[in-house]
């Protein structure tokens, strides 16, 4: 049963990676997400069904459009196995078993993450967290929270935590934009900030995903200012760092707080 789960994960994963691909360029060209057919990004030619296969039609065509030639992306198929990747490491490292309301937690949860795929992606390409993939997210986010406050013992506790956490999550961020006049992080930060802080549902949570997120972009960012090949003026994404903590937080965030609190916390 949890073979056939995870065989199920992958390819909806590498469906799904697939849309992310096309979410992100359909998003950035100002083109609309549910109509028209898939076309190359270079010549626009509409692309067969048996160009649209994740991984395989990149694989057979060398990364090479079909129809004109031109390189296709190394991009495509790696998103497409990420997501594959990420759901399947989200259902093996769930913190509960996946039941009863958990499996619709569960489903929206790879729902949020497929959209945070996406941002990441168009961050990393744009230095841009566009609202139109933010704001759907936010609603399936509190759709996410509703369950999660409806179906706990401590409905009260629960809500207040939500609130709290989106709270944090974006209050943080919109004082580093008011201070920094937007040039410390942009608006979009600000949003996701707040989005995330829903995700993962609790004020301490939130503060170990921003720290997690933090800290990922320090280790990114100080060996390429030492080896010259970033300069301290030059910008970097901070989104696909805040979205990669808040997944660790989300998987692993019970675990790494208990051992904080067990390592440091208990005199």
């Amino acid at each position: 049963m949890v073979l056939m789960i995870i065989v199920v994960l992958i390819v909806v994963g590498l469906s799904l990676g697939s849309f992310v691909n096309a979410l992100v360029w359909r998003t950035h060209q100002k083109l609309p997400i549910a109509k028209g057919r898939s076309m190359c990004t270079h010549c626009k030619h509409v692309l067969a069904a048996k160009d649209l296969v994740p991984v395989l039609s990149w694989l057979s065509l060398g990364g090479k459009c079909r129809y004109c030639g031109q390189p296709i992306s190394a991009q495509y198929p790696l998103v497409e196995l990420l997501t594959a990747a990420l759901f399947v490491v989200s259902y093996i490292w769930w913190p509960t078993t996946v039941t009863g309301a958990q499996t619709d937690i569960f489903v929206l949860w790879l729902a949020l993450l497929t959209g945070l795929i996406a941002l990441s992606i168009y961050d990393l390409r744009w230095f841009l967290l566009p609202n139109s993939i933010i704001y759907p997210l936010t609603v399936i986010a509190v759709a996410q929270a509703a369950i999660v406050v409806f179906s706990s013992h401590e409905i009260t506790t629960a809500l207040l935590n939500v609130v709290l956490s989106f709270i944090i999550g974006g209050g943080i961020f919109y004082v580093l934009f008011q201070v920094s006049r937007g040039k410390w992080i942009g608006g979009g930060d600000v949003k996701l900030g707040a989005l995330l802080g829903i995700i993962v549902g609790t004020p301490g949570r939130t503060i170990l995903f921003i720290f997690l997120g933090s800290l990922l972009g320090s280790l990114v960012s100080l060996p390429l200012l030492a080896s010259g090949r970033m300069k301290r003026t030059s910008a970097l994404p901070f989104g696909p760092f805040l979205i990669t903590g808040a997944i660790i937080t989300v998987l692993f965030g019970g675990d790494i707080l208990h051992w904080y609190q067990q390592a440091f916390l208990n005199f």
